[in-house]
């Protein structure tokens, strides 16, 4: 799993950003409020996270954990695909998208482009518990060994043909529940979830 990319900008567009790592171009999809960090021919620093599908591998940076985590959670919930968690990162920045999580502030979310009222309702119905007084507190109070044993688990379970949002989910389910679970065990009780 890539963890970050750190290089130079060599391109910049509001929805892609190319980093130059070692002579390696490396094309990470972006969000509005990651490009607005970026200049051409700076240094930069993208969190990542990898979609890996059947007919593609597409790449996200994040300009920092915090928007990662909150992708991953908007991925999470049923119906939001990565390029409308990117939408609403794109209009929201990820302190204002907790707070409208937290408040229940529906019309906001709607206001998003492509987000209508069902979907707003169950973003903020799966993701009120998950982000409690503005703060994610599901990736950041996960320790670094727990947070390996999920990313093997979902990687294992991508590459069984299950989807990634609802192996996500269901990983972090179980290590909510038993945090010690070993990565055989969780992929093993995540197979009978899914």
């Amino acid at each position: 799993m890539i963890e970050y990319i750190r290089g130079e900008v060599a391109e910049l567009t509001p929805t892609l950003a190319v980093i130059d790592c070692n002579g390696v171009g490396y094309g990470l999809n972006i969000s509005l409020t990651t490009y607005s960090t970026l200049a051409v021919g700076r240094e930069a620093r993208l969190y990542v996270h990898e979609a890996i599908r059947e007919d593609a591998y597409v790449l996200y940076g994040f300009a920092d954990r915090r928007e990662r985590e909150l992708f991953l959670l908007l991925i999470s919930v049923s119906g939001v695909g990565p390029n409308t968690a990117r939408m609403i990162l794109s209009s929201l920045s990820p302190a204002e998208l907790e707070q409208v999580i937290v408040g229940g502030n529906v019309a906001t979310l709607k206001s998003v482009k492509g987000i209508g009222a069902k979907t707003a309702e169950r973003i903020i119905v799966d993701l009120k518990d998950k982000i409690k007084g503005g703060t994610s507190t599901l990736l950041i109070s996960t320790a670094p060994q727990q947070q390996e044993v999920q990313d093997e688990a979902v990687a294992a379970l991508v590459m069984l043909g299950f989807p990634q949002a609802a192996s996500q989910k269901v990983v972090q389910k179980l290590l909510k529940e038993t945090p010690t679970l070993k990565v055989e065990a969780v992929i093993k009780a995540a197979l009978k979830m899914l």
